[in-house]
C-alpha cells in the first residue's frame, strides 16, 4: 500500500536508527505507518525498543490501513492505533460515507485505538474537493467527540480553515487535538499553544531548509510537544534519503531536546507525560 502523504517506498532496508538508546524514560513515535514500511512488525518494534522508543501509534489513512492499525494494536502491547480517512482519500469513499464512518466509529471503540486520524485538510494535493474534505473533517471531529479520543490532524497548506473549524467545533479540552507533522511557522505555533493544541514534530525539523519549522519548535511549549516519524517518510538527518522507521524517532527527539535546550532525559519525561495526557494510555 502507498500513502496519500507521499510515494510508496521499497520494503527493503534496515529498521534501525543507528543511534545510542535514549535515556530513561525513553521516547515514543506518536505517528507512524508500519503497514507502508513493509518490514516485519516484530523487527521494527525490536529496533525501536533498542533505540529507546517504547511505544508507537500506527495511523490509518483509509479503511484497510485503519483496520491493520487496530489489529496490530490489539496484537502488540507497545503498538497503539489511530483510525481515519485521510483528506486525500475522502472522494474515493464518499459514496459509502455512512458505512465508512460507522466502521471507523466501531474501530474507535477499542481501548488501543487512541486517536481519530489522520484527518484534516490538504490543499497542497488536488485529490479531493476542499469542500468535501471539510465535510469529512467535521465528521471525524464528531467521532472523536463521541468516543473521547484525541483528534489527530493532517494540515497541509490549510492552517486557517483548520483553525477556524476547530474554533467552530470547540471548546477543546487540553491535549485533545494533535497537529501531526506540524507544518506551521512560529506564529502558527503560538496560536496552537494558546488553544492548548499539541504539536507533533517529525524528522523534517532536522532538515537544513527547515528554519521556519525550527522557529516554530522553539516557540512551542515543551509540555505541548510530541515527536514522530511519519515513517517511512520524512527520515531525519543523518539518515535522510533512506526509508524512515519508528527507531529513528530517537534522532528527532535528540534534535528537539538540543533545540529547546532541555536535558535529554527531562525532554523524554515531558514527551511521555504529554503522550499519556493525549492518548490516555
Amino acid at each position: 500500500m502507498s500513502s496519500p502523504n507521499g510515494p510508496g517506498v521499497p520494503s527493503s532496508g534496515s529498521p534501525g536508527s543507528g543511534a545510542e538508546a535514549l535515556p530513561a524514560p525513553g521516547g515514543l513515535d506518536s505517528h507512524t505507518h508500519m503497514d507502508i514500511l513493509g518490514l516485519p512488525v516484530e523487527g521494527v518494534l525490536a529496533a525501536a525498543r533498542s533505540a529507546g522508543i517504547g511505544r508507537v501509534v500506527n495511523v490509518g489513512c483509509d479503511l484497510p490501513s485503519s483496520r491493520w492499525s487496530a489489529s496490530r494494536a490489539a496484537e502488540y502491547d507497545d503498538v497503539y492505533a489511530a483510525v481515519a480517512i485521510h483528506p486525500n482519500e475522502v472522494s474515493t469513499v464518499d459514496a459509502k460515507r455512512d458505512d465508512v464512518l460507522a466502521e471507523l466509529s466501531s474501530l474507535a471503540e477499542s481501548a488501543k485505538v487512541v486517536a481519530i486520524g489522520e484527518t484534516g485538510l490538504d490543499y497542497y494535493r488536488d485529490h479531493a474537493d476542499p469542500a468535501l474534505q471539510r465535510e469529512w473533517f467535521r465528521a471525524h471531529i464528531e467521532i472523536a467527540r463521541r468516543t473521547g479520543k484525541a483528534l489527530m490532524i493532517h494540515d497541509r497548506e490549510a492552517h486557517e480553515d483548520i483553525l477556524s473549524i476547530l474554533e467552530d467545533t470547540g471548546p477543546w479540552a487540553p491535549y485533545s487535538v494533535i497537529f501531526h507533522c506540524f507544518s506551521g511557522d512560529a506564529a502558527m505555533a503560538r496560536r496552537c499553544a494558546e488553544a492548548g493544541y499539541v504539536m507533533s514534530f517529525a524528522g523534517n525539523v532536522t532538515f537544513k531548509n527547515a528554519a521556519p519549522l525550527r522557529e516554530a519548535a522553539q516557540v512551542a511549549p515543551v509540555e505541548l510537544m510530541l515527536a514522530e516519524t511519519d515513517a517511512p517518510f520524512l527520515t531525519p538527518v543523518p539518515h535522510r534519503g533512506k526509508p524512515n522507521s519508528p527507531a529513528m524517532a530517537a534522532h528527532t527527539i535528540r534534535f528537539l531536546a538540543d533545540l529547546k535546550n532541555v536535558p535529554l532525559d527531562e525532554f523524554c519525561a515531558r514527551l511521555q507525560s504529554t503522550a499519556a495526557s493525549t492518548f490516555a494510555w
